[in-house]
């Protein structure tokens, strides 16, 4: 087995109520625009925690997208 295997991998709790947050399907508006992406999200009070690969990225896409326009 690698090291790697061996590894826990890390949970993540919610910052609003401490719960433990698990990956799904979010639809996140932006400038008028939806997205659909699997992000971290809180089972019980439904916080989303936007990555900085969403931010940079998807998001982005979309600023330059309607900039250009």
């Amino acid at each position: 087995m690698s090291k790697a295997a061996n590894q826990p991998t890390a949970v993540w709790k919610c910052g609003k109520c401490n719960a433990e947050l698990s990956r799904g399907t979010i639809t996140v508006t932006y400038l008028g625009n939806e997205i659909r992406v699997e992000e971290l999200k809180c089972a019980h009070c439904g916080l989303v925690l936007i990555t900085e690969d969403l931010a940079l990225g998807k998001m982005f896409e979309v600023e330059q997208s309607l900039e250009d326009k």
